[in-house]
């Protein structure tokens, strides 16, 4: 068969007008391989644990292996990063976390485009409970707040890190309750606590599961729970609505994103089997013996979590004047 070159060269100019191909996708195909899912933090915490929980459960359902790929490093963006520039072929997914909302506000310019990647499902929550050392001179969240008002440094918050969940819910605190404030950050949670237990701190925002142990020794004491309702991780404690301020609710949380351009069948196939598995009671009950609870959700309602998420915290990291390291 003869091509002229005008056919030839006309062939070529519709292939570049469509732009990058994305590879067919045919229902039942996927997953023919391993798919892997990246984490933004490295193995152990909260975020490696129950993504291990999950990546078990979806091979399962879908009859192949899913594997965990931590990523640490800056504050989640490296991970970020990497998979937003992932092919769009369903094989690359993200297990985005909270700092993935505050990041645009938190940082002047990020190596990557948030349109690049696309909600698939949430997944989980870590509820942030307000723990003082159980010598403090205050049993309940207003009597903390009256404290902070009669010194002139107001009340001193440990973190495990500037610009981070717990930092930001710490500032919200402060604003909600109109106390002065400062936040001390730490690498980690357990450097909080070696604080907090010297009473050289007045009290910090965390995860139940780490401070557990302390709380069970009868050194730390649960003030309550910045969730809109009460968490059966630790039902006994009164979230800080119920105590007077209406506006402090702040969690971690985690959820599956995949490369904009992933074809639809492929994230609505993992969005199902994200939310089934979810469903089950004994994954629910593996996560709350991590601190953490199952919230399924579809793409629409995580990619609307994740904005709102975007707005509330953008407004106090403006407000407090904080810049991300």
């Amino acid at each position: 068969m003869n091509v002229t070159r005008r056919t030839l060269l006309g062939t070529i100019a519709a292939g570049l007008a469509t732009g990058p191909r994305v590879p067919a996708f045919a229902e039942g195909d996927w997953p023919s391989r391993i798919v892997r899912l990246v984490s933004p933090y490295g193995a152990g915490g909260a975020s490696d644990i129950s993504l291990r929980i999950l990546a078990e459960q979806l091979g399962r359902g879908l009859n192949q292996q899913f594997i965990v790929e931590n990523k640490p490093g800056a504050g989640t963006r490296v991970a970020n990063e990497l998979v937003s520039r992932a092919a769009p072929d369903g094989y690359s997914f993200l297990y985005a976390a909270a700092p993935f909302a505050t990041a645009e506000a938190l940082f002047e310019k990020l190596n990557y485009n948030r349109k690049d990647l696309q909600p698939v499902a949430m997944a989980v929550m870590a509820p942030l409970f307000l723990v003082v050392n159980a010598q403090a001179p205050f049993k309940t969240v207003q009597e903390m707040i009256a404290y902070g008002k009669s010194r002139p440094e107001g009340l001193t918050f440990g973190s495990p890190g500037a610009g981070s969940q717990p930092h930001l819910a710490a500032e919200l605190l402060f604003r909600d309750a109109g106390v002065k404030g400062l936040i001390v950050p730490f690498r980690g949670d357990n450097m909080a606590y070696t604080e907090l237990l010297a009473s050289r701190l007045d009290a910090t925002l965390t995860a139940i599961s780490t401070a557990l142990p302390h709380i069970q020794s009868g050194q730390l004491r649960v003030l309550g729970v910045a969730s809109a309702t009460r968490s059966p991780i630790y039902p006994e404690a009164l979230t800080l609505r119920e105590q007077g301020l209406s506006n402090v609710i702040a969690s971690g949380w985690y959820g599956f994103m995949a490369p904009a351009a992933t074809p639809g069948a492929i994230v609505d196939r993992l969005q199902a089997e994200v939310i089934r598995v979810l469903a089950d009671p004994e994954v629910k009950q593996k996560l709350i013996a991590q601190g953490l609870e199952a919230r399924p959700g579809t793409a629409v309602e995580f990619g609307k979590f994740i904005d709102d998420e975007t707005r509330k915290w953008g407004e106090v990291i403006r407000a407090a004047g904080l810049k991300g390291e």
